[in-house]
């Protein structure tokens, strides 16, 4: 599915009519979530539905992980996310019939999810069977302020006639997740997850508490209702895995049946049943006694600050404003009120990747909300922090010194089985510290630094001076690890990896100097410190002198290339129709790697190698992966390609949008919207990160007339204005902030400074991609 579904609105994704079997897809991008609670965008009443979805980020099931043959070394339990308690559902009876959008006549049907307010709006407007007309409006919210609620608003009118309304309000346990195992054992234990603790009533209050067999959570969801201008019957009842609140009502023509129904979440794995049950129920009781109002103008609240420096304006392309700014609101609903946990791939829009945390979000998402929302960046970098204690298990499970963070996991244990892409892709603890050090110096928080930061920069430090070894000459290697690219596999000297692990010793030596007290106090010796900068001084890092170009890894450029023109469009994804083996023996790249290097470590670089390295990887890089097209963008940009920069941006921009993967049914893909704004900010706008503070070389693609993006840097905004010719910078900071146009150094305050922008070089031919590889064209994503 490539084509535009939804209406353009700058602040709104908007759909009218019911296709049941876009339904998955469309649940995804309505979903509403803080970083705690997560509600799939499902159909009020229930039904029809693509996937049920009501997720609490932590909440989870243990299960074995089956393997054709054990290794040491291998994570004996996986962990799949599951759904808790629903207490999304509304089901609407009109005289005893149920409401059906497939039988009656459904006359209108109108979604809309607005960016600014926060809420799902629905409405419609249906005849059921025996010919009675009724008008519904719904509107929910899950709380950006507190942060265990949702609630739903939903109003029936009769229209025609008097007419017997019944709303039987919900909570359900046990509703199925979509994955399915080969494993019978553990295929049972995500079928039904949870098993009944307590089910209690109390008025229009009904609380559900169930425990998860293995991991051993308890999860409490209750619920409350507001019945607004009518005398309406009500009764409450709850067993085991299901509570309903019935509401009757006979309304003569005109007249309406209005219900706030007030949903709160709780769960942890150390409180008592009671303890969980009571701090739902408070949660519901503080959102009654605030009303419906209030919630609604605190959503707004949020967003407006949110907004004031989070937005980018766009003008040229109206559906690219509105992808832009569906990606920002996405990524804070992502990580908002994560608060100690983890931000999964898939946000809490879906069950893909059965709920993980991976690499890309420390690597693409913290990056945004570091410039974005530093407050939610700080909570999650807190979250890896208080896995800590797993990551050191890891590392001594595995030989080395340190920390060794888990590749996929939800509460910080390893939870990948297939070790060449997980365990030996040592990479993601220097993207874990390099989010650290990118967290510290663009806030200047070093308080973080001091109690959070240090600790995390040194241990992984440690693992890689005990991960790599020192030749004969004294240059310094890291040999069998896997980067970034999953189409190659345990190599040596990964130009991705040693630069990143580069930036993390000489990181961690840094801070261990500005803090000594706390150094002192984590056992990390002076001499540690300059062991780390001198492995970092030693590092190898490849690079091949007949072509002109960095190898990926040592070697990489020797290997026989892919044959590309005997690959049919039919045979990607590669990795569904080829065995790994041969993927690893050839040069072929699922996703940008030496490329993310000059995007990540773009000081390692000259402009000459960069241009020759992205027109070299541009001809091996399928994109079989989402978060490669971000870091093309960004290096097309600066390389002067620009169009194809802005292919690239297009290709990201309307990924879950137009579902151009056809798999955003599984969730949103959380890192790809994030590359949406590193697309625009670091490639369009130039931004860079450097030892001397933050550089920009802005340019404009021909379909962008005027461009304006805010970055937090030291907890003010700096606000960027950009149009073919000039650009204009504004800072809201009380000091004046030093940053570089290009190559001029300029000083920047709350007046307006404008800056010219240079004329671009003749970049030369456009670079190719392997043959039906070509990026998603702009006039054909916007068209």
């Amino acid at each position: 599915m490539t084509a535009a579904r939804f209406d353009v609105d700058p602040w709104a994704i908007s759909i009218s009519g019911v296709t049941p079997d876009r339904l998955a897809h469309e649940e995804s991008v309505f979903g509403l979530s803080n970083g705690h609670l997560g509600w799939r965008g499902n159909l009020d009443e229930g039904d029809p539905r693509g996937v049920a979805g009501s997720y609490l980020n932590g909440v989870f099931e243990e299960h074995p992980m089956p393997y054709a043959e054990d290794g040491y070394g291998y994570p004996d339990v996986g962990q799949s996310v599951i759904n808790v308690q629903n207490g999304q559902i509304i089901r609407l009876l009109v005289d005893d019939e149920s409401f059906d959008t497939e039988t009656g006549a459904l006359t209108s049907h109108d979604r809309r999810l607005d960016m600014r307010a926060g809420t799902l709006h629905r409405s419609f407007d249906w005849t059921s069977p025996a010919g009675r007309r009724v008008r519904v409006e719904s509107t929910r919210i899950v709380s950006l302020r507190h942060r265990a609620l949702a609630a739903i608003r939903y109003r029936v009118e009769a229209v025609d006639h008097a007419t017997d309304i019944t709303l039987i309000s919900e909570l359900l346990a046990n509703e199925p997740l979509p994955i399915q195992h080969d494993d019978p054992r553990v295929q049972e234990l995500l079928t039904e997850p949870l098993e009944a603790v307590e089910a209690d009533v109390a008025g229009t209050r009904a609380t559900l508490v169930h425990r998860t067999r293995r991991s051993g959570l308890t999860v409490g969801v209750a619920m409350d209702h507001d019945i607004i201008e009518s005398q309406p019957s009500v009764a409450t009842e709850a067993e085991d895995d299901l509570a309903r609140t019935t509401i009757r009502v006979r309304l003569d023509p005109g007249e309406r049946l209005e219900i706030v129904k007030y949903v709160g979440h709780d769960f942890e794995s150390a409180l008592t049943a009671a303890t969980v049950r009571d701090r739902a129920e408070v949660a519901v009781a503080r959102a009654r006694a605030d009303g419906w109002d209030r919630l609604l103008a605190d959503q707004r609240d949020v967003l407006d600050d949110y907004w004031r420096c989070a937005d980018v304006e766009v003008e040229g392309e109206p559906r690219l404003q509105q992808a832009v700014r569906f990606a920002l609101f996405q990524v804070f609903q992502a990580a908002a009120r994560a608060e100690l946990r983890s931000v999964p791939g898939k946000g809490l829009t879906g069950s893909g990747y059965e709920g993980h945390t991976f690499w890309d979000f420390e690597a693409f998402v913290l990056p945004v909300l570091t410039a974005t929302a530093p407050d939610a960046a700080q909570q999650a970098l807190r979250w890896r922090h208080s896995t800590l204690h797993h990551a050191r298990d890891r590392a001594k499970e595995l030989h080395l010194d340190g920390a060794a963070f888990a590749w996929r996991t939800i509460d910080g244990r390893e939870s990948s089985g297939y070790w060449p892409a997980s365990t030996a892709a040592f990479h993601i603890n220097a993207d874990i510290a390099a989010a650290v050090l990118h967290y510290v110096r663009a806030s200047g928080d070093h308080g973080f630094e001091r109690d959070y930061g240090l600790e995390i920069l040194a241990e992984t430090a440690r693992l890689w001076l005990s991960l790599g070894r020192l030749d004969a000459e004294g240059v310094f290697h890291i040999d069998g690890v896997t980067g970034p690219d999953e189409y190659s596999a345990v190599a040596n000297d990964n130009v991705f990896t040693n630069l990143m692990a580069q930036l993390n010793l000489r990181g961690a030596a840094a801070a261990a100097r500005r803090h000594p007290q706390k150094r002192h106090e984590l056992g990390i010796r002076a001499a540690e410190a300059e062991e780390w900068d001198a492995a970092a001084s030693a590092m190898h890092i490849p690079f091949d002198e007949v072509r002109g170009v960095h190898p990926q890894s040592a070697g990489y450029t020797d290997l026989e290339r892919w044959d590309f023109e005997s690959t049919g469009p039919d045979q990607y994804l590669l990795h569904d129709h080829f065995p790994y083996f041969d993927l690893y023996r050839k040069q072929v790249l699922k996703q940008a790697d030496l490329v993310l290097a000059l995007h990540f470590a773009h000081e390692a670089f000259t402009p000459e190698q960069k241009a020759r390295a992205f027109a070299y990887y541009e001809a091996l890089t399928v994109r079989d992966s989402s978060l490669s097209a971000s870091a093309q963008a960004v290096i097309a940009a600066e390389v002067g390609h620009l169009d194809l920069a802005y292919d690239y941006l297009a290709e990201i921009a309307t990924i879950d949008l137009d579902d151009v993967h056809g798999n955003t049914e599984e969730g949103l893909h959380i890192a790809a919207l994030a590359g949406v704004w590193t697309a625009i900010v670091a490639g369009f706008g130039g931004m860079r990160e450097t030892a001397d503070g933050f550089r920009f070389a802005p340019r404009l693609p021909h379909p962008i007339t005027r461009l304006a993006f805010g970055v937090r840097i030291h907890g003010e905004t700096l606000r960027v204005e950009i149009s073919p010719t000039e650009t204009t910078y504004r800072y809201s900071g009380s000091a004046p902030l030093t940053v570089r146009h290009f190559e001029e150094e300029i000083v920047v305050g709350d007046e307006d400074v404008i800056a010219t922008t240079p004329p671009l070089a003749d970049p030369g031919p456009r670079p190719r991609q392997p043959r039906h590889r070509e990026p998603r064209p702009a006039d054909e994503a916007f068209g």
